[in-house]
């Protein structure tokens, strides 16, 4: 029996998390994340000692697509459609998010017009040919792309979606003669009508497909060369894992593999913990972001926009429906020429880190601020093999945000640093309401699942904030988003577009396309993994007649036109406050998920702190609570020595490997049967 190992690599950290199948226990480690991401994940596994030819199998997560699509480093990409549609990436959609700003410009495409190519050949909206492909305008185009070093292709042509034989035919042409350039397709991403969306998306792939295929490459080689011969899978956006060769073939679907494993975690734990309704919160060293689950189960959006949805470019891929904000530990505050504090989106990443690092940092961050206030302990972070500099931290807060905002009296680093964290816990706060608030839900309803090396630290004053009664800390927080990665199954989407009016004859006829959907993506998932066990769910993209948008409804076998109906009418209710059971509804798409089971453990053993009933003695600090505007005596526990049902009062510190948990004054609590932190903000 061997080992299972899950790798994440973040903006600030790269952390690693292993799961001995034979021992039944895990193995964690944490380094700085590195310019060279394959090495920084390498050498976090050399410092654990671990030996790769153990294990059966490595889960990775990273963060190297988006940044190539937010550093602008990807290929030099060119776009071939059809005649007429030359300019689909400069038009997009004609709506305006910024309506009042009248210097309001969206991002660049990712291909210049000048490397946007037309060739003749039509589909209609039936997928009917009206214009056969002109293969000889393909073979003149292929020595344009030679003289101009083309490395990456993207073939979009209209009505593909419904008939994809141009598309394919293009693209097998432009392999057999351009064997080195990628090449991608808009139909093999996406089997939906949204022209400009399937245009973007298979420019995204091509344009992330050289790099991220020679990481991926890279990376397979490097875990070779350790002694490691066994399955090799990267976490998707979507909440799976994908197979090396999708991946290579897909690579826009890593887009956000890194924050989505925490989130997978949470609903794990969620569901063994019988919580209905979660909020997921994960701070970083960089950004904070944040999820709902409901019933275990968190939600997928068809769409991502990189960059946001104001200024950015639409991929048309399954994602994790995350909220993101640039409020993580290594967040910059700074004081503006007006006398304002800001903290964040810029961050100190992992170079030069936050100063408290010691690693050539000169602005302070979150991280400092939470040094500075007694917050975070110099001797246990990361086991105390990253000693912090507290006076460093210290100093440059003083400097940099107490002196510019007339401070000068002895309690001036309290008022600074507390004001620090405050704007922090305004953004997050912001973030958390937009994905409840906004969209209808609760918060005070939802328990707060937090996690990352920051979010244990601010979580009790983020629920105070929001009326949020409880929040569950996880066993080994800080390493949490790899943890989750560990217990990720492979998962597989697919979307086809199903203009029909809901009716008797429509609901058979999806029946019958759901079926061929299941089919085709079980045989993709037995070729890919090997599954023996396989699930599926199923959805229908619905709108009222007339309308933009739809939603999504979840459809079971053999659904009748009533039951489908009714889940629409209840589903639009909730989400706009109103429903009209009298007017007509159409289905617009189909979507089929499929998953094959994993190998899980059992998460009552994460626990390290036994089943002892000996009562811990804490050690003792003073740590400044903002809310108090003081500094309270305050009682330091390890989280290891924390046995099942030990219970105490706030204020707390809980020093755990990767994460310190602070539990507010008169906040209340408990460690539960699966390790899990209970704070019960009174």
């Amino acid at each position: 029996m061997g080992f299972a190992l899950a790798a994440d690599t973040g903006g600030t950290f790269t952390d690693i998390v292993g799961y001995d199948r034979q021992r039944q226990t895990l193995f964690f480690g944490k380094t700085l994340t590195t310019h060279d991401l394959v090495d920084g994940v390498l050498q976090c596994v050399r410092d654990i000692g671990v030996d790769l030819s153990a294990a059966e199998v490595v889960k990775h997560g990273t963060t190297h697509v988006i940044n190539a699509f937010v550093q602008r480093s990807g290929a030099r990409t060119a776009l071939v459609t059809t005649r007429g549609f030359r300019d689909v990436l400069e038009i997009g959609r004609a709506n305006r998010p910024v309506p009042f700003d009248l210097r309001y410009h969206r991002n660049a495409p990712l291909v210049p017009r000048r490397f946007c190519y037309e060739v003749s050949g039509r589909m209609d909206y039936e997928g009917r040919e009206l214009e056969p492909l002109d293969e000889e305008e393909l073979a003149k185009l292929i020595g344009v792309f030679r003289v101009q070093e083309i490395e990456a292709l993207a073939v979009s042509f209209i009505n593909a979606y419904v008939n994809p034989v141009h598309e394919q035919r293009a693209a097998k042409i432009f392999r057999d003669a351009l064997p080195d350039v990628f090449i991608a397709t808009g139909t093999s991403l996406s089997r939906e009508w949204y022209e400009f969306e399937r245009a973007s998306t298979a420019v995204a792939n091509a344009y992330v497909g050289p790099k991220a295929n020679s990481y991926v490459s890279e990376f397979g080689i490097e875990l070779s060369k350790a002694g490691f011969r066994k399955t090799f899978y990267m976490m998707a956006s979507n909440g799976g894992v994908l197979s090396l060769d999708r991946a290579k073939i897909q690579p826009v679907a890593l887009l956000e593999s890194g924050p989505v494993g925490g989130c997978i975690g949470a609903g794990v734990y969620a569901h063994a913990l019988n919580l209905k309704q979660v909020v997921a919160f994960d701070m970083g060293g960089t950004t904070a972001k944040c999820a709902v689950l409901h019933d275990g189960h968190f939600d997928v959006e068809p769409t991502y926009y990189v960059g946001g949805h104001q200024r950015g470019f639409p991929v048309r891929s399954p994602i994790l429906d995350i909220i993101e904000v640039g409020a993580g530990g290594g967040s910059i505050a700074a004081v503006d020429s007006q006398g304002r504090l800001s903290v964040g989106p810029r961050s100190a990443g992992a170079e030069p880190g936050p100063v408290a690092f010691g690693r050539g940092g000169t602005e302070p961050t979150v991280t400092d601020a939470n040094v500075a206030l007694g917050r975070i302990g110099t001797g246990a972070f990361m086991g105390g093999s990253l000693k912090l500099d507290v006076a460093g931290a210290s100093r440059a807060i003083l400097e940099c945000v107490a002196a510019p905002l007339g401070f000068t009296t002895s309690t001036a680093l309290d008022k600074a640093a507390g004001g620090i964290l405050a704007m922090a816990i305004a953004t997050m706060a912001a973030a958390i309401k937009e994905i409840t608030i906004e969209r209808g839900l609760d918060v005070r309803e939802f328990a707060l699942f937090v996690f990352g090396g920051g979010g244990p630290l601010h979580g009790a004053t983020l629920a105070r904030q929001l009326h949020i009664p409880r929040v569950i800390v996880p066993p080994h927080p800080g390493n949490f988003s790899a943890l989750g990665m560990l217990l990720a199954d492979a998962r597989l989407d697919d979307t086809r577009t199903f203009l029909r009016d809901l009716n008797v004859n429509s609901c058979l006829e999806m029946e019958q396309v759901l079926g061929q959907m299941e089919q085709e993506t079980s045989l993709a998932l037995q070729r890919e993994f090997q599954a023996q066990e396989t699930y599926f769910e199923r959805y229908a993209e619905m709108r009222y007649r007339g309308q933009m948008h739809s939603i999504r409804i979840p459809v079971m076998h053999a659904a009748t036109t009533e039951d489908i109906r009714a889940k629409f009418d209840v589903a639009y209710k909730r989400r706009y406050g109103h429903a009209d059971d009298t007017a007509p509804v159409e289905l617009v798409a189909l979507r089929v998920t499929g998953y094959a089971k994993g190998d899980r453990f059992d998460l009552s053993g994460l626990h390290s702190g036994g089943k002892a009933l000996a009562k811990p003695v804490p050690g003792t600090r003073a740590v400044y609570f903002p809310e108090l505007a003081a500094r309270l005596p305050t009682a330091v526990y390890r989280r290891d020595s924390l046995p099942e049902g030990f219970s105490a009062r706030g204020p707390a510190i809980i020093e755990d490997y990767g994460a310190t948990t602070v539990v507010e004054p008169n906040d209340r609590f408990e460690i539960g049967q699966l390790g899990q932190i209970t704070i019960h903000c009174d």
